[in-house]
């Protein structure tokens, strides 16, 4: 067969393939299109999951009727001009090929209104063939109405799934395109009845209503507000407590500079950020808005326009890690808000430049008197881990009740002040479960996985506060990797020196390893080694040497913390309470399991029925 040029229609047939891919991605097209237009109002009405019709209805700055035929021309778009445009995208849309191929699959009209003009213009375009413009009337705004899609790729059409499937997809986009754009009023119809109303959020409760509506009611209960700037970027949104974690990875939202994407360098930042707090197998709940100035970020990767590649991978990585890991380790036992404002410092990825991160949020917690038995831990076990309990207890005067509230019997607190959040203790079940009372009612505590976490915090905290130690190999060992992972260990060596692995580029595709930290002493070098350097290749940062440590920190804290099965005394139950409320990350174990519960006077009514 000879070379020869394709039909237009042919050409938008298959560039179809690679943008519309099912009915909600046609939804996906043109409500960015609406936003880009400067809408506040999308109206979407869905016929039979989208095959039958896609109607999307906004009032955004319209089309002059001599700029329609473009409209759906290929490659036609007012976002862009040049490569210098393309650099630095800001719109949704931009390559000109969404309206192009819908048009080519569907039986497609446009009219448009221009504000200020007395008139709006239509076009139909049947399967690729345009057809003249002509009068209609319309409001100032757009209405593209798509019908019968894939009508004439009936391969394509077979492919697709139930109605109910299909307009599940529809939804599920719509409540994603609407987090980002919390100020657009967005309806939803199917079949002619009205399905979703996401009215527009006018201050930061209504925007937080507008998540709790596509999350959950429940979600807002369970997050922690994340605000933060810093290196020319800001991160904003909510984060999910460990607690409100799920078996999958289904509400979670990113979007870069208000465009919702999937990245690896950002999956890999969350999953480490939450790796001390999550259960193993659980997945966290996010939403969360990445700022940045758009030459930073290539949005031109993908067809769909949901991946991207940003020019400083490591800078993002490192920022996002940071942010997230700073605003978890907030999440202190008694604590069920987030923290109000305060500074924490951080590094920038890039050198020695420090910021803050602020965490804007609820009143603050009072701040209760730290109960810590020493300044710095060794990083061996307590063969005693209650032992100074007692003098624990005793170095410090515990927090002073209110008047509307008396500490149970056998507390030494003296009348007067506040009421800790953890309250006070008033026994022990079955020599597990610490209980306490609060002002809102019994707090039960899980005292092994309590005291784990305390341990293991105090056994980190030690190993940053020591010098970190490291021994030489016997015999240096030489290890074949990629190049690129080669390159990696020779660019990031003196980074792994601080960690105490100490390792040189012999050639290409080797390295050698002459020295690693004591700590892991009897692992395996060989494979650590890869690991370290995969991900640094990958992600440009890496934790590895970090997770391991902490993996054995972790084991050594479940060994030296108090068992199931040990008898303690009101005063030592207290103490533990007071650490708990002292301790990073308090709410959860090493393992992510939950470490105490509240149950509200309300919650015990309801329990026994009383009131009723």
């Amino acid at each position: 067969m000879p070379i020869r040029p394709l039909p237009p229609e042919l050409i938008n047939q298959i560039a179809a393939g690679e943008v519309i891919e099912r009915p909600a991605s046609v939804v996906k097209e043109l409500v960015e299109n609406s936003i880009d237009a400067g809408a506040r109002r999308i109206e979407v009405d869905i016929e039979q999951g989208g095959v039958r019709l896609i109607r999307v209805r906004d009032d955004g700055g319209g089309i002059p009727r001599d700029e329609l035929a473009l409209a759906v021309a290929s490659h036609a778009t007012s976002k862009i001009g040049s490569f210098d445009d393309l650099e630095r995208v800001a719109s949704m849309g931009f390559r000109g090929e969404a309206l192009a191929s819908v048009s080519s699959v569907a039986r497609f009209s446009l009219t448009s209104r221009q504000q200020g003009e007395d008139s709006a213009w239509r076009i139909d375009v049947d399967g690729g063939r345009l057809q003249e413009a002509r009068p209609a009337q319309h409001p100032p705004g757009t209405t593209i109405e798509v019908r019968d899609l894939f009508y004439n790729v009936p391969a394509r059409r077979k492919f697709l799934r139930a109605e109910r499937t299909e307009f599940a997809h529809i939804d599920d986009l719509l409540k994603s395109l609407a987090l980002a754009r919390e100020g657009v009023d967005i309806r939803l119809s199917h079949n002619g009845k009205p399905v979703r109303l996401l009215k527009p959020a006018r201050d930061e409760n209504a925007a937080l209503a507008r998540v709790a509506e596509v999350l959950g009611p429940e979600f807002p209960g369970q997050a922690l507000r994340v605000e933060h700037e810093a290196a020319g970027m800001r991160l904003s949104g909510w984060v999910g407590l460990p607690t409100a974690s799920r078996s999958q990875a289904d509400q979670q939202y990113f979007y870069v500079n208000g465009r919702l994407v999937r990245d690896r360098v950002v999956a890999h930042a969350v999953r480490q950020a939450y790796a001390d707090v999550l259960f193993h197998g659980r997945h966290p709940v996010f939403v969360l808005f990445l700022e940045l100035d758009p030459a930073g970020v290539d949005v031109n990767v993908h067809p769909a326009k949901n991946e991207v590649r940003f020019r400083e991978q490591r800078l993002i990585h490192d920022f996002l890690f940071r942010t997230l890991h700073e605003a978890l380790a907030q999440t202190r036992a008694g604590v069920s808000a987030p923290v109000a404002e305060q500074s924490v410092p951080l590094m920038a990825a890039a050198g020695a430049t420090v910021y803050d991160n602020r965490l804007s949020s609820s009143p603050a917690m009072p701040a209760w008197p730290q109960a810590s038995s020493q300044s710095r831990l060794s990083l061996g076990v307590r063969d005693e881990p209650l032992a100074d309990y007692a003098t624990l207890f005793g170095s410090i005067a515990p927090p002073r009740p209110s008047t509307s509230w008396t500490p149970p019997s056998g507390n030494e607190a003296e009348q007067g002040g506040e009421v800790p959040p953890l309250g006070y203790a008033i026994a022990q079940l079955k020599n597990i479960y610490v209980l306490a009372e609060n002002e809102h009612g019994l707090v039960l505590v899980d005292m092994h996985a309590a005291h784990e976490r305390i341990t293991y915090e105090k056994l980190k905290n030690g190993r940053v506060t020591a010098n970190l130690r490291s021994q030489m190999l016997l015999v240096p060992l030489s290890i074949a990797v990629s190049a690129k992972e080669a390159a990696a260990a020779e660019e990031h060596a003196d980074a792994l020196g601080e960690w105490g692995l100490e390792l040189s580029r012999s050639g290409p595709t080797g390295v050698v390893v002459r020295r690693i930290p004591s700590l892991l002493e009897g692992a395996d070098v060989s494979q650590l080694t890869r690991d370290v350097l995969a991900e640094l290749a990958q992600h440009g940062s890496s934790r590895r040497l970090e997770e391991l440590e902490n993996e054995l920190l972790s084991t050594m804290a479940c060994h030296g913390s108090v068992r199931a099965g040990r008898r303690l005394g009101i005063p030592e139950m207290n103490a533990l309470l007071r650490e708990m409320e002292a301790t990073e990350r308090s709410g959860q174990c090493n393992h992510g399991r939950p470490t105490w519960v509240q149950l509200s006077l309300g919650e015990l009514d309801r329990l026994f029925l009383r009131g009723r």
